[in-house]
């Protein structure tokens, strides 16, 4: 989910070479229709907006024509700095983040339940660490993603089933989620990125940091005492 770009393109690239059959889904058709043609035998697609109530429906109907799922692979998700805390940006983005993120990850959730087992893998962010104050519903969503999961897989050990969580937490990527009239410190190349994410996918990890610039600093953020956090200014720097 999340396949007409960035992170969640590059991913579903990897998955057809590794020779999985895939669905791919996201707003946009014409992304999704030339990566579908490049391997038809291997691709379904549909597009489908995380935002409507619909779109849970729409996404099992596109299990339903791949034949199955093992894997759900969350990969959509928007961001903006907002330091004038615009609403409809706030808005906009917890109802991808949160909203969108919650229909799409409890229906796959649902779905494993009843088919006793399978995978959901998140790419969220290393901005849930802490709030930041230039991307507030950006790194409330993120913490949010971070926490449902964690709690997603509590319930499913209580209920003994057999889904596997993996929560993906890059760094700064090159991708159009980015602004590009900014500097971002320790920004990475999207391919490297998303054969870490593929690995991590793979191997089934339950917590990653990418890279691991990344999880030295989510690492001094969690010792810095919550009273001088509110104190620093943490922000991209502009050009």
């Amino acid at each position: 989910m999340g396949a007409t770009s960035g992170i969640g393109l590059e991913l579903a690239r990897l998955c057809i070479a590794k020779g999985w059959r895939v669905a791919i889904a996201g707003r946009r058709a014409e992304p999704l229709e030339t990566l579908r043609m490049s391997a038809p035998s291997q691709v379904v697609a549909a597009c489908i907006d995380i935002t409507r109530e619909s779109s849970a429906a729409e996404m099992l109907r596109l299990v339903d024509k791949l034949g199955g799922m093992d894997i759900y692979c969350h990969v959509s998700g928007i961001g903006a700095q907002n330091p004038t805390l615009d609403p409809a940006v706030e808005l906009r983005t917890m109802e991808t983040n949160v909203m969108g993120f919650t229909r799409m990850v409890t229906a796959a959730y649902n779905y494993f339940a009843r088919q006793g087992g399978g995978q959901i893998a998140v790419v969220t962010s290393v901005a849930g660490t802490r709030g930041l104050g230039s991307a507030t519903a950006y790194s409330a969503s993120k913490r949010l993603q971070n926490t449902y999961l964690d709690a997603l897989s509590q319930l499913s050990r209580m209920r003994k089933l057999r889904i596997t969580f993996t929560d993906i937490r890059p760094g700064f990527v090159a991708t159009d989620l980015l602004n590009k009239a900014h500097h971002y410190p320790m920004l990475m190349p999207l391919q490297p990125v998303a054969r870490k994410v593929f690995r991590a996918i793979e191997r089934r990890r339950r917590r990653v940091v990418i890279d691991w610039r990344f999880a030295v600093l989510v690492f001094f953020w969690r010792l810095i005492p919550a009273g001088l956090w509110e104190r620093m200014p943490v922000r991209v720097i502009k050009n």
